[in-house]
C-alpha cells in the first residue's frame, strides 16, 4: 500500500482546506541554519497556497536543552524575514506549542495505542538493550528491540534480567511498513523500522510520537522537513493510521552539504550556526537569496531574487534531490551585490556594528563607494580600514619607495605636499583631487609613483580607497602628520 498522493500546488493543495505548514526546531544552542532553509521553503509554499506557517518548539529532549537558544531562533529567523503566523510567542489556535507544555497529551494518545494493542511497556534496562545490540552485530543480524517485553506484566518482566523501572512504551511495528508518496521524490520506501520508543522513562515523548501528535492537533497539511527524516515516514503514517487520523502531504528536501558532499554540520563548518552570518555582515536578502538557490530550479527567475519572487513561482516539482553545495563564494558574491546596492545611509547603518574602535560612520563618507565596491561581506571593514585612526601607521623606507618615488628627494616632496594639503580648504574629496593634480604639474612629478608613496604613507601599505577619498576621510591634520612622519623616515 502507498499513502499520500502527488499534487501540484497550481490547485489548491489541501483540497479545499487551508494549507498549513510547520517548522519545528529544537533549542539545543545556536540555531542551525538548515533550519533557516528549510523554514524559508515552508513559508514560500504556504504564501503561495494561501496559507498559514507555523513555529513550534520541539523541547522534550530536556538533557539536551540550552537556555537561551529558544530565543535565539526566534531572533534569526525574523532577522531573515521569515515570520510565522502562529507560535509560542505570538500564539494561536492551536497552542500551546511548546512540546513542554503538551505532556498529557502525549500521554493520553499512548494510552489509547496500549489499549489497542498498537503500543507497549518496556523495562529494559540501557545495559542490556546495548548488549542485546552487540550481540546482534556480532551475529551480522538486523539491530533492533528483540520484543523481551511484549505481552508481559510488570512483575513477569521483573523476573527476567535486565529490568529497569519506570519503562517506556514502544510502538508496535507490524511486519509490513507502508510506502508513500513524497511531492518532492514521488513513492518512497523506507527500511523496516524498529520498534520505536514513543514514551520516554521520564515521561517526555520521543520526536516521532510527539510530532505526529502535534501535526494532527495543529491541523499541517504538509510535512516539509529535511530528508534526514525521510526513515522515519513510515512510522509516523503507522501512528497516522492506527489513530484514524488523516495524513499530511509529506515533502522531504534535500540536505545541505559541503564541498566534499558531507553534510553540513556545527562542529566541522562555522556556516552551520545561522548566528555566523549575523557575525560575518551577510544581509539577510543575500542569505534568503542564497538559501532559495539551494537544490531548487528558478528558470523564471535570474540568480537574485527576492522571497517574494520566490514565493510567486513556488513548486515542488522545481526542488532537486541531490543535496546542494554550500558555496560561501556563492554567497560571497550575492551579499557583494546587496551590499552595492543599498542607499549610502542603508550601507552605513549596516556597517556600524563593525567598524574598528574609534572609528564612526561620519568617517567614511567620503570612501563609502570604495567600501561598497570592495566589501562581501561587512566583517572585512576592520582590515580595510585599519588604517583610519588615530595616531601614525606603520612604514618602512623599502614599502615607501618600492615602485613610488626614488628614495633620493622623496623627503622633500611628501613635506611639501604636506604643506599644499594644508592649505586646502573645505577639506573634502573634490578639492583634494584638484590640489593632489596641481601638485603633480607643479613638482613635475610621477603621478603614479607620487600617489604611491603618498598611499603607503598614509596607510601604510599600497592598497586604499581612492587617494582624494582616503585623505578626506583621514582629515587634515592625520594626513599632514603622516606625511611628516613618512618625510621624517626618508630623511
Amino acid at each position: 500500500m502507498v499513502y499520500g498522493s502527488r499534487v501540484s500546488n497550481e490547485q489548491n493543495p489541501a483540497g479545499g482546506q487551508q494549507v498549513r505548514v510547520r517548522i519545528a526546531p529544537s533549542p539545543t544552542g545556536d540555531p542551525h541554519v538548515g533550519t533557516a532553509y528549510v523554514a524559508l521553503f515552508n513559508l514560500a509554499f504556504a504564501r503561495r497556497s494561501g496559507g498559514r506557517f507555523v513555529l513550534r518548539i520541539e523541547d522534550t529532549d530536556q538533557t539536551r536543552y540550552v537556555d537561551g537558544s529558544e530565543q535565539q531562533i526566534f531572533d534569526t529567523l525574523r532577522w531573515l524575514g521569515l515570520n510565522w503566523d502562529e507560535g509560542p510567542d505570538v500564539g494561536g489556535p492551536y497552542g500551546p506549542y511548546r512540546q513542554s507544555e503538551r505532556l498529557p497529551r502525549y500521554a493520553e494518545v499512548v494510552e489509547t495505542l496500549i489499549a489497542q494493542g498498537l503500543a507497549y511497556r518496556c523495562w529494559c534496562s540501557s545495559e542490556r538493550l546495548a548488549e542485546m545490540r552487540t550481540r546482534q552485530q556480532q551475529l551480522k543480524q538486523p539491530t533492533g528491540y528483540d520484543r523481551l517485553c511484549l505481552g508481559k506484566t510488570r512483575d513477569e518482566r521483573a523476573a527476567l534480567p535486565g529490568f529497569s523501572e519506570p519503562p517506556v512504551v514502544r510502538m508496535r511495528v507490524p511486519e509490513e511498513v507502508p510506502a508513500f508518496q513524497d511531492l518532492v521524490r514521488g513513492e518512497v520506501r523506507t527500511p523496516h523500522p524498529d520498534d520505536q520508543v514513543l514514551l520516554k522513562a521520564d515521561g517526555f515523548p520521543t520526536y516521532h510520537l510527539a510530532v505526529v501528535v502535534d501535526d494532527h492537533d495543529m491541523g499541517i497539511t504538509h510535512v516539509v522537513r529535511g530528508e534526514e527524516w525521510i526513515s522515519s515516514t513510515s512510522k509516523h503514517i503507522l501512528l497516522y493510521t492506527w489513530l484514524g487520523w488523516p495524513l499530511p502531504q509529506f515533502a522531504h528536501l534535500p540536505l545541505l552539504r559541503n564541498a566534499d558532499r558531507s553534510k553540513i554540520s556545527k562542529r566541522k563548518n562555522p556556516a552551520a550556526r545561522l548566528k555566523w552570518f549575523q557575525e560575518e555582515g551577510y544581509l539577510p536578502q543575500a542569505l534568503v537569496n542564497f538559501l532559495g538557490l539551494m537544490g531548487y530550479s528558478q528558470p523564471d527567475l535570474e540568480e537574485i531574487f527576492d522571497f517574494d519572487a520566490m514565493c510567486a513561482s513556488f513548486d515542488f516539482s522545481r526542488v532537486n534531490t541531490v543535496g546542494p553545495v554550500f558555496d560561501i563564494d556563492k554567497l560571497n558574491w550575492l551579499n557583494g551585490h546587496y551590499l552595492r546596492s543599498l542607499p549610502v545611509e542603508e550601507f552605513l547603518a549596516a556597517a556600524q556594528p563593525f567598524l574598528p574602535a574609534g572609528v564612526g560612520t561620519q568617517d567614511l563618507r567620503w570612501i563609502v563607494t570604495a567600501l561598497q565596491e570592495r566589501t562581501k561581506r561587512l566583517s572585512e571593514l576592520p582590515e580595510q580600514l585599519s588604517w583610519l585612526h588615530d595616531g601614525p601607521v606603520t612604514v618602512d623606507v623599502e614599502s615607501l619607495t618600492r615602485k613610488g618615488l626614488p628614495a633620493d628627494g622623496a623627503a622633500k616632496v611628501l613635506t611639501r605636499l604636506a604643506e599644499e594639503l594644508a592649505q586646502v580648504t573645505p577639506f573634502e574629496p573634490a578639492p583634494v583631487e584638484a590640489a593632489l593634480n596641481a601638485f603633480c604639474e607643479t613638482e613635475g612629478a610621477n603621478r603614479r609613483r607620487l600617489f604611491m608613496t603618498t598611499r603607503t604613507a598614509l596607510v601604510g601599505g599600497p592598497v586604499s580607497p581612492p587617494l582624494h577619498e582616503t585623505i578626506a576621510a583621514l582629515g587634515a591634520e592625520r594626513t599632514a602628520a603622516r606625511l611628516r612622519a613618512a618625510a621624517e623616515l626618508l630623511g
